[in-house]
């Protein structure tokens, strides 16, 4: 059987993130394999894989905050927000003229902090048991109902402005389930010249990095993180007695303990340092909201 854990993969663009799943299973002979979050084809970066018994970390994972690196195309929009789609509308190369630096610094300001975001219809969110990507790319009309979003850092790295265009390489740190196509998109109608993404590449899912991230031809020799290594980069850690592990596997409630636990959520780890699971508060005692199996 395949050893439970955490692998970081670094997905090429082109492929979707069930394709690098199959390929992870081939891998690792096993069906038992998941991701914490999406990325579109065109994207790539960061996925994170959970194999067997971690597949159950992968909840704690998902809502995680994120860090992409983007380039946004001013001066035309698609009709998926990004370069996959076909041009609906190509502003005259002197309405580019106003689209200076601080206009464009104006524009991301007001696309900071918490907002109220239209999801690009090229996304991962299903409608009517259909990705709404998939039902675009079929021609069919989309609509998504705006979502409250917190953009916590959205900074241009650089900017290239040619005949017609303005290209503009941005950093963006978001709480999960914001779109940076959406952003590109939005950035653009502010600034009335349409927008659309060029480049997307998530480096950062909350504690993990692309840059210990393997690629897929090295799948082979990847050593996936144990699921105590990464719970610890989720959440806060709790160390307990070998009698207290045996309850929380047991199911048993540590009475009167809650004092113990530093946030909602807590990984708490035996005296070997082998991840029992998660646990919270309920009144004044500790009680399991997650065991792993008991082997890993």
């Amino acid at each position: 059987m395949a050893s439970s854990g955490i692998l970081l993969v670094d997905k090429p663009g082109g492929m979707t993130s069930h394709d690098v799943v199959a390929r992870v299973r081939r891998a690792f002979g096993t069906r038992k394999v998941g991701h914490a979050g999406t990325l579109d084809p065109m994207a790539t970066g960061l996925l994170v894989i959970g194999i067997e018994g971690a597949t159950r970390l992968l909840t704690y994972i998902v809502g995680a905050d994120k860090t992409y690196l983007a380039t946004i195309r001013l001066g035309s929009a698609t009709t998926t927000d990004d370069a996959e789609g076909e041009t609906i509308t190509q502003a005259d190369p002197s309405a580019l003229t106003a689209v200076t630096e601080t206009a464009i610094a104006t524009g991301i300001k007001a696309l900071t902090g918490s907002i109220s975001q239209v999801p690009s219809a090229v996304s991962a969110i299903k409608v009517d048991g259909r990705r709404a990507y998939d039902r675009v790319r079929a021609g069919e009309e989309v609509e998504l109902a705006a979502r409250q979003v917190t953009v916590s850092r959205f900074d241009v790295l650089a900017a290239r402005r040619e005949e017609g265009l303005v290209d503009v390489d941005v950093v963006v740190d978001c709480s999960s389930g914001t779109y940076i196509r959406a952003l590109a998109r939005d950035l653009g109608d502010a600034l009335g010249v349409g927008g659309h993404l060029t480049g997307l590449r998530r480096t950062r899912v909350g504690g993990f990095d692309v840059a210990d991230a393997v690629g897929l031809d090295q799948l082979a020799a990847a050593q996936p993180l144990s699921p105590a290594a990464a719970a610890a980069r989720t959440m806060p850690v709790l160390e307990v007695t070998p009698e207290e592990a045996r309850d929380l596997r047991h199911g048993k409630r540590l009475h009167g303990q809650a004092d113990r636990l530093t946030s909602s959520e807590v990984a708490a780890l035996d005296p070997d340092g082998v991840l029992i699971g998660v646990i919270e508060a309920r009144g004044n005692d500790i009680k399991s909201a997650m065991n792993m199996p008991e082997v890993q």
